[in-house]
């Protein structure tokens, strides 16, 4: 079964602009399906195969030659020569469309279009499955646990994996081939526990020094594998505001996991019922509440401006989302199903005096299904999150 994803409409717009696309993301986001199917008539080639590989390296020019335009090239940072000889390709010529790469979100392939495709090629990012996409598509979770437990990975919602599967091959492969092989990281068993560390961490601020010590490796190395995890699309750093006016504002960012499914197997969690009363149910909404915000921006090709907001009182707003460096939508997020007015005071005590924002831009997202318009601002059923934020970066 294949899920149509909102990022194809972008594809087909940009198509027409750029002479080269590129989707990245993490792995098994479903980057080649959507490639294939937004434009089914390109002819597809996978650098992951080691004779088509060895055929490029051998005559790169007869290769590209033979298959003309309209070509997809897929694990594309197998080859990193081929964006030097597309940049030729595509000089020649002002035709739009041409050539479709994609690949993970990693140092080789991002270094690669850097260097030698800057200008000519349009962007974009991949995440797994939003809400959005799973509820359009029929296959919405019944409850926010399940939500939380499966993630939006697609082949879990395609094809009936159970997730302690997936995720268990899932993390071997990741770590044995992107972080060992391709990134060059050699403390594989030092990585796994790290990985699992940044797991039970999702949803907090970053300690570097802590992670180091429960890693048992310096903190030099928590920052390399961090910037691993980043550009590999397993997490997600979260910057706080910041502001000249007010000097008392944390400096320091808050972790978040991509796909809470990941984040919930490195946790231990085997079922969403563990959700219902777990200590982790809290940080993994707020983790899947960002992640969705991401997600309806990217979707859009676009990437949301978001921050959170700490000062040295602990008063907090667990997202701002900016235009530049101005406030626009501050958010609380709630994992309970059941609304309770409290859930307005620190946007009423922080969003008029420190943000600049009035009730209409204040929300609250909570676990629940209603929609209220209580004094302080708007309370969100998680569910309609996506399409409300699309709104407003449309704006």
């Amino acid at each position: 079964m294949i899920i149509p994803r909102e990022m194809k409409s972008e594809l087909l717009r940009l198509s027409k602009m750029y002479p080269v696309l590129s989707v990245t993301g993490p792995r098994q986001s479903g980057k080649t399906t959507l490639a294939r199917e937004t434009f089914p008539d390109y002819a597809y080639v996978s650098l992951e195969d080691p004779d088509t590989l060895s055929a490029f390296e051998d005559d790169p020019r007869t290769f590209l030659r033979a298959y003309g335009s309209h070509v997809i090239f897929d694990e594309a940072q197998r080859a990193p020569e081929l964006f030097q000889y597309l940049q030729q390709v595509v000089d020649a010529s002002e035709e739009t469309g041409r050539f479709v790469l994609t690949g993970p979100q990693n140092f080789l392939l991002m270094d690669a279009i850097n260097q030698s495709l800057a200008g000519r090629v349009a962007l974009l990012y991949l995440l797994p499955l939003s809400l959005q996409e799973l509820e359009d598509a029929g296959l919405g979770p019944k409850n926010a646990e399940d939500w939380l437990f499966l993630g939006g990975y697609p082949r879990l919602h395609s094809v009936s994996i159970p997730p302690e599967t997936f995720f268990s091959n899932y993390v071997q492969t990741y770590v044995e081939r992107d972080v060992h092989r391709e990134l060059g990281v050699r403390k594989v068993r030092e990585f796994t526990t790290f990985l699992q560390l940044c797991a039970l961490r999702t949803g907090q601020r970053l300690n570097i020094s802590s992670l180091a010590s429960d890693c048992g490796v310096a903190t030099n190395t928590v920052r390399e594998w961090l910037s691993v995890l980043e550009t590999s699309g397993i997490v997600y750093l979260l910057e706080p505001f910041f502001s000249n006016r007010n000097k008392s504002l944390t400096k320091t960012p808050k972790l978040y996991f991509l796909d809470t499914g990941l984040a919930a197997y490195l946790m231990g969690i085997r079922s969403a019922d563990e959700l219902l009363l777990s200590e982790f149910r809290g940080a993994l909404f707020e983790t899947a509440v960002v992640a969705e915000v991401l997600k309806a921006g990217y979707a859009l090709g676009s990437k949301p401006e978001l921050s959170y907001w700490r000062d040295a009182k602990k008063r907090e707003i667990d997202l701002v989302v900016r235009r530049g460096l101005k406030p626009a939508k501050a958010i609380e997020i709630k994992s309970s199903a059941t609304y309770k007015s409290r859930f307005f005071d620190m946007l009423g005590q922080v969003a008029p005096s420190e943000l600049g924002l009035d009730e209409k831009d204040c929300y609250v997202v909570y676990a629940g299904d209603e929609e209220l318009h209580p004094a302080g601002g708007s309370l969100i059923s998680y569910r309609r999150l996506h399409k409300l934020v699309q709104e407003w970066l449309r704006i």
